[in-house]
């Protein structure tokens, strides 16, 4: 039976169908939000409570510190492990978020290079000493595939590193739409503006939830020091406020901002995948919607 899928842009309502999906399937749900792996991260990511996962096992939430930076290769390994698991005792693996790549790790044919910590650091010094211009130009003469493709500061590094680690340009290791196993994924999406509410909607309910008691107790953990964590959404927002620069109006205000502004790109990715069965979050039927695309 195909591993399951429910993708789309944050607010959808994907984690609250993947526990439906499960407890009609008899099935465990595999984390896919790379900010719900950070232990802590509760208000700000909606993670669901214990009430709300209604007794359905999760997997890979809360397998992070704060300070640690996620990886989509080590992802991988632990998710196909999860998959596994849970196929051998019987049970159907749904997996549930809306981070692209990590479901594109979990599903798909997607190989990851190896990373050399000394060619990296003599990159980002490079980088800091030249301008990342400088290497921009160099990617672009040694692999223009991935040149074309890469456009932050960042993946430019990366994609030199890997092309002299492995001698392969970086868009060789680009994943492929070939599942490794049979899946399904399925879709949530809705009209923009009922989106555009709900998403603002949502961000004030954290607030009022206690966003900002979050952030100062992470903040205390070590949050500025993640790489990853510090800069998930809300997050970054509201170390602001705790700094003095902004008020929780303000913070509110821009996290309202940056995650339609995440949505939409989120809708980018998973749309341009053939393979993805669309379904509007907000149709009454949609539990037996998506049970009616898996009989299918």
């Amino acid at each position: 039976m195909p591993v399951i899928a429910v993708v789309g842009p944050t607010g959808t309502g994907k984690s609250d169908l993947a526990v439906e999906l499960a407890l009609a399937l008899d099935g465990e749900i595999v984390n896919t939000d790379s900010m719900q792996f950070y232990r802590g991260m509760d208000v700000g990511t909606a993670k669901l409570t214990p009430d709300e996962r209604r007794g359905v096992p999760h997997h890979l939430l809360d397998i992070l510190d704060v300070r640690e930076e996620a990886s989509v290769s080590a992802f991988q390994t632990a998710a196909r492990e999860a998959i596994a698991d849970i196929r051998a005792r019987g049970r159907r693996p749904i997996l549930a978020g809306g981070s692209g790549l990590y479901v594109r790790a979990a599903l798909d044919v997607l190989e990851f290079p190896g990373t050399d910590p000394v060619v990296r650091s003599r990159l980002e010094a490079e980088a800091e000493r030249d301008g990342i211009g400088v290497l921009a130009r160099r990617l672009a003469e040694a692999d223009p595939a991935s040149a074309s493709k890469v456009h932050d500061a960042r993946r430019v590094i990366r994609a030199l590193e890997v092309l002299e680690v492995t001698g392969r340009p970086f868009s060789a290791f680009m994943p492929r739409r070939e599942y490794v196993e049979p899946a399904v994924q399925i879709g949530l999406d809705m009209e923009r503006a009922a989106l555009h509410a709900r998403l603002e909607r949502r961000v004030h309910r954290m607030v009022d939830a206690g966003l900002v008691d979050e952030v100062r107790r992470l903040d205390g953990e070590g949050l500025r020091e993640g790489r990853t964590a510090s800069r998930a959404l809300g997050y970054s927002q509201f170390l602001r406020v705790l700094d003095g620069e902004s008020t929780v109006e303000q913070a509110g205000d821009e996290t309202i901002v940056a995650t339609r502004q995440f949505a939409r790109r989120q809708v980018t990715w998973f749309r341009a995948d053939p393979r993805v069965h669309w379904l509007d979050a907000l149709r009454p039927d949609v539990v037996g919607a998506a049970l009616g695309i898996l009989e299918a």
